[in-house]
């Protein structure tokens, strides 16, 4: 029974369509996320002065706490528009698809 039941689902076209999102949202941020990292890894082995210059003449604030700032929050971004998507659009679509299998 239960097997039938998932093949049911893997044979569902929603859940394929699903399926295809997930994988484009998931990889396309997972390729931004790695384009972003190693951008941030070879800008400190190109020129780590760089991240020590201030902001402006005299201030403490240097370019690497902005740089790494900004790493931190587009890695929570991406992850917040996830979990968005995750629990809106894809729930609804996952909920759709477990009630066209149990036939409820």
């Amino acid at each position: 029974m239960q097997s039938q039941t998932v093949q049911q689902i893997l044979n569902n076209e929603e859940f394929r369509k699903l399926a295809r999102k997930k994988a484009v949202l998931g990889w396309t941020f997972s390729v931004l996320m790695f384009v972003i990292y190693v951008t941030y890894i070879a800008f400190i082995g190109i020129d780590p002065q760089a991240f020590g210059t201030p902001v402006s003449p005299g201030a403490t604030t240097t370019w690497g706490i902005y740089i790494g700032l900004f790493v931190i929050f587009f890695a929570i971004t991406i992850t917040g528009i996830y979990v968005y998507k995750a629990n809106g659009e894809f729930e609804k679509i996952t909920q759709k698809v477990v009630r066209d299998t149990m036939g409820e």
